[in-house]
């Protein structure tokens, strides 16, 4: 099994470069002309893969549930079936990305911002159909993982792929797989903005600024939206009801519920990096282990699924339910609390799968449950709690992600609650200062912290060998 690149961990060390801001990134005038228009052919790629990626993951999806009932079995039997099958999908998905493609486990944001620092190699002629297969089966599954950090490593894949046509540029590699990335996460969520902010905001430390690149990565986010629109229309994502604004004197709710989410944010992290150290010790990096961790987790939540739907699945379906028709606050709390830890599982399991849809779930659960507590108990400050819900949405992803702004217009473009700006811009403020204030750190700089070898002592030299992220 070949492993990905060793890192270089003086890159990671020396993270912000002076070149991130140079004004001589590329070395030619047709630079500024070649590099923005293959920088639009990867965003047109990048939205046609990601159309077909998200086609592929709910067909299969459907005849995973629906293929025995032609066999009319008693339902039992079927529910059995189903759950095997479940396992069996995500077992060969682990056995698949082990074989072919490690860096492949995970969201893949990690091996993208590795790949930005000269850590990774992104092996695209591998990469690219492994984790569009594997990604598709362990997204089907009933687990729960959503489609968009595959979609970012997906699209940096696609970047990779057409740097090799630009070669000749300065820097055409990590400009093509920064705009990649950026018009995954755009195709993912319909979402153009929070795509670009994307790149800029998180990937902070490992993206190059420069108006050329910002220029290159806009581009692409443009044309895979416009490219991911022309199959699915113009319409939000979820699209919900439109909400009044909230009163100004309401605003310090937002911001008390953004420093609860900070807090349980900090914690979110802190329980996926530890459970995601706890599996790689029990699993030893043999292969049988991991791909029995896979079959294990794909029955389990199967076997959730068929009992309680909504404690499994990315919770896309569920967060538009509950807008629509809230629940009581302790049904609310009950649904967050399974599906907060059955998120850590599946994301620690290192299954190729992503993690911000089932994070917007929560937000939003939480969010509602708060909202439906504090319509309670101050009603002439609360008309609508289900406004809590979106501005959960975006807060449990600042503090988790540590990337507010994107936060904010990522939930904004998702549900077209323009009006609701103020109010998130507070909640996921609140979030973010919370978060850091005491001591969180973002998920994906210690995830990909996690994926370098450790280095070897000083008195013995010994040599380690690399791991491919876990994200």
């Amino acid at each position: 099994m070949q492993m990905a690149k060793s890192p270089n961990l003086k890159f990671f060390k020396t993270a912000l470069r002076k070149h991130r801001t140079s004004p001589k990134l590329l070395s030619a005038k047709h630079d500024y002309i070649v590099l923005p228009i293959i920088s639009a052919l990867v965003g047109g790629m990048t939205g046609l893969i990601i159309a077909l990626f998200e086609a592929a993951v709910l067909w299969t999806d459907a005849q995973r549930l629906q293929m025995f009932n032609p066999l009319a079995l008693p339902p039992s039997l079927n529910i059995l079936l189903i759950i095997i099958l479940s396992g069996a999908m995500v077992g060969f998905s682990f056995w698949l990305t082990l074989r072919f493609a490690p860096e492949a486990s995970g969201s893949g944001i990690t091996h993208i911002e590795g790949a930005l620092d000269g850590m990774y190699d992104i092996r695209w002629r591998r990469l690219l159909p492994v984790k569009f297969i594997a990604g598709t089966l362990a997204i089907s599954s009933g687990m729960i993982f959503g489609r968009a950090g595959p979609s970012i490593q997906i699209g940096g894949t696609i970047g990779r792929m057409f740097a090799d046509t630009a070669k000749r540029y300065t820097n055409a590699t990590h400009i093509l797989v920064a705009a990649g990335a950026a018009a995954g996460l755009a195709a993912a969520f319909n979402a153009p903005l929070a795509g670009i902010l994307f790149v800029i905001e998180e990937m902070r430390p490992h993206f190059r600024y420069n108006m050329t690149s910002i220029k290159c990565v806009t581009l692409a986010a443009a044309v895979s939206t416009i490219v991911m629109r022309a199959f699915h229309g113009q319409e939000a994502v979820m699209p919900v009801m439109h909400f009044d604004v909230p009163p100004l004197t309401s605003l310090w709710l937002f911001l008390l519920l953004g420093s609860i989410f900070g807090v349980i944010g900090v914690y979110f992290n802190r329980w996926i990096i530890n459970s995601t150290k706890l599996l790689k010790r029990k699993q030893n990096n043999k292969m049988h282990r991991i791909i029995l961790t896979g079959v294990f987790f794909g029955c389990l939540f199967a076997l959730l699924q068929s009992f309680a739907p909504d404690t499994a699945g990315n919770g896309r379906d569920l967060m538009v339910r509950m807008i629509q028709e809230p629940s009581t606050w302790a049904i609310l709390v009950g649904l967050f609390v399974i599906r907060l830890f059955g998120t850590i599982a599946c994301f620690a399991s290192g299954a190729p799968g992503g993690v911000f849809t089932p994070m917007l779930t929560l937000g939003t659960l939480f969010g509602l449950a708060y909202g439906v507590i504090a319509a309670e108990l101050f009603p002439s400050f609360v008309a609508e709690p289900t406004v809590y819900a979106i501005a959960g949405m975006g807060a449990l992803f600042a503090a988790t992600v540590r990337a507010p702004v994107t936060g904010i217009v990522l939930v904004v473009e998702m549900t077209d609650s323009y009006e609701l700006i103020l109010p998130l811009l507070i909640t996921c403020l609140g979030a973010t200062f919370v978060a850091q204030a005491i001591g969180g750190k973002p998920l994906y700089a210690e995830l990909l912290k996690l994926s370098l070898p450790k280095e070897p002592a000083a008195e013995d030299n010994a040599i380690t060998t690399t791991r491919s992220p876990t994200s």
